[in-house]
């Protein structure tokens, strides 16, 4: 089998400069976190397992899921997994854990929940705080291994003053796909794992890929300890799946879970971003075409 040299674009200082920006606006050391836990404006919300919550957490943190921060009809055979949810809905629920318009909310993950913690930062962009939000790096254990103090006590609901305003530009479907993710300015990433990108792996029925799309495995761009690589390794996997310094990332995966935590790597490296939230479930569902690498 024949393989294809992949050339990697080098990127001007001037981007790698604004790459050290993107990356601190959006995530937060356990260190930075400690020193603002007294912020009024300050939210924190733990993603993770209820049990683990319940047994553990950092102090003021209010539990949620990704599933509770999505569209409650989305189950069953007929339904998409995973869907955002009614902006009324979602603003009585950020409304419960605190969040005003003028909220700082930083979100971290309980055990190995790193995905689902994403899903929660793109709701949240989606619904117009995007700019006040971040991720704690390394999650829950990057608190503790630096000393820090958790709880079992319950945070009380609260009362939020937040007006969401869906950002919906920030979304696509299976047409916007099809018509416009060939363009120059934008790559189509598959974020799920690479045998269901090659087709080794059926997904939903179909063997592949959606035509044109490279592939980002956002487990390899973590460490051991659940944090972050450093910039230079983010950028050779997003340029060997041929995004290009100033492309629009568009990413999907199974069920538009893992192409959140895409999503936020091409952020920090300041990649603007947009979700086919219908991912390939619903491309399978529409019978749309696929690709192998070797097609």
């Amino acid at each position: 089998m024949c393989t294809t040299a992949i050339a990697i674009i080098p990127w001007p200082t001037d981007l790698r400069a604004q790459d050290a920006d993107a990356r601190s606006r959006l995530l937060v050391s356990a260190d930075w976190l400690a020193q603002h836990m007294t912020d009024p404006e300050l939210v924190l919300l733990h993603v993770g397992d209820r049990d683990d919550y319940d047994a553990e957490h950092i102090p003021g943190a209010h539990y949620t899921t990704h599933h509770e921060l999505s569209d409650p009809t989305s189950t069953g055979s007929d339904a998409l997994t995973l869907e955002l949810p009614d902006p009324i809905q979602l603003q009585a629920k950020l409304r419960e854990y605190g969040i005003s318009d003028d909220s700082r909310i930083v979100v971290y993950w309980g055990s190995e929940w790193v995905s689902p913690a994403a899903r929660v930062v793109f709701t949240l962009a989606w619904a117009g705080v995007g700019d006040q939000t971040v991720l704690l790096d390394g999650g829950i254990e990057a608190w503790k291994s630096a000393g820090r103090a958790v709880t079992a006590e319950p945070t009380p609901p609260a009362e939020g003053k937040i007006t969401v305003e869906p950002q919906l530009h920030l979304v696509v479907d299976a047409g916007w796909v099809q018509s416009h993710a060939s363009e120059p300015g934008y790559k189509l990433v598959d974020g799920r794992n690479a045998e269901f990108f090659t087709g080794n792996r059926e997904d939903r029925g179909k063997a592949g890929h959606i035509p044109g799309a490279g592939n980002v495995m956002w487990q390899e761009l973590l460490d051991d300890s659940l944090r972050l690589k450093e910039a230079d390794a983010l950028r050779e996997a997003f340029a060997a799946a041929g995004v290009e310094p100033h492309d629009t990332v568009v990413a999907y995966c199974h069920i538009g879970q893992y192409a959140t935590m895409v999503m936020f790597i091409a952020r920090t490296l300041g990649h603007d971003v947009m979700l086919y939230d219908g991912a390939f479930q619903d491309w399978a569902r529409r019978d749309l075409p696929v690709e192998k690498p070797n097609n």
